[in-house]
């Protein structure tokens, strides 16, 4: 079971759990989204008593909160005792554009010249966490949740604004991919 476990599964295999966990949501009058549990948790830490953004009733959110805890333990476990230790399988046309930033193919999970602990207490890796999380935490507030949030469960609600707000992530990464990211790194 561990081998099958530990092996790569076709990519579809995603999209059928995704879907599956949906329908179990739908059934049961829930909305998914990761970005709402930080409004949870900053709710149970007693923030309703300053901010009104926080005052609700948190307590309705624990299964969510549990689902953040359980990926959380499903990513160690999975990084722990169901990886075989190679690389990240990304294509050759990736290697060839990361390279013509000046960034190396992973040995790992993700590029050292980006997501090492000696660049990010750098000025430049600073500035771009920095401004990475104000922008990730402005545009995750600003259209009334993250990307998965909008893309699984907005979407699959046929909700009109969440299509609107997953439109913009795709522009918003694709001005990232190709405008920001040759800037940031092409020094």
């Amino acid at each position: 079971m561990l081998e099958i476990l530990s092996q790569p599964w076709p990519w579809y295999t995603s999209g059928i759990v995704i879907a599956l966990v949906m329908l179990v949501l739908l059934f049961f009058g829930k909305s998914f989204g990761f970005s709402s549990n930080l409004r949870t948790i900053c709710a149970a830490c007693g923030a309703g008593k300053t901010v009104k953004l926080f005052d609700f009733d948190w307590r309705s959110q624990i299964w969510n909160l549990l689902f953040l805890v359980g990926a959380i333990i499903g990513g160690f476990i999975a990084s722990e005792f169901l990886s075989n230790g190679e690389a990240v399988q990304i294509s050759q046309a990736t290697i060839q554009d990361l390279s013509a930033l000046g960034i190396s193919a992973p040995e790992g999970m993700q590029p050292e010249e980006i997501f090492s602990l000696e660049n990010a207490f750098s000025l430049k890796g600073f500035l771009i966490l920095l401004l990475g999380g104000f922008a990730v935490g402005f545009g995750a507030r600003y259209a009334g949740g993250c990307t998965s949030g909008h893309a699984i469960s907005g979407i699959s609600n046929l909700q009109l604004p969440s299509l609107i707000a997953v439109i913009g992530f795709f522009i918003g990464g694709l001005f990232t991919t190709w405008i920001l990211m040759p800037l940031i790194f092409n020094e």
